[in-house]
């Protein structure tokens, strides 16, 4: 998880895909994208659409395996500015499921 938020944060996507299982799954913007090619298309996209900081601002753990990120992001994007919140499932050291939402 820690890997994908450092490789998120500095638009890496190569070093970020690493982070997610072959199998995982991700929810964004209420699309869903399954299994390591997928997930890479919608990292190289989400790069590189639009330029934006992205600010960790919260960070909890709900159990062993569940985690929980609020970032804000500042950007070029439509508004400008939006807080996300990262939900991630993780299994054997790798991101099983990730759901953004706001």
């Amino acid at each position: 998880m820690t890997r994908y938020l450092k490789a998120h944060r500095a638009h890496d996507t190569a070093t970020a895909i690493t982070a997610f299982a072959a199998d995982a799954t991700v929810i964004d913007d209420g699309h869903t994208y399954n299994g390591s090619a997928a997930i890479e298309k919608w990292l190289t996209r989400s790069a590189g659409e639009y330029t934006y900081t992205i600010e960790l601002t919260g960070a909890q753990e709900v159990d062993g395996t569940r985690h929980i990120a609020t970032h804000h992001l500042k950007g070029n994007f439509p508004g400008g500015v939006v807080d996300l919140r990262y939900q991630f499932t993780l299994r054997g050291g790798h991101i099983e499921l990730l759901v953004i939402e706001p």
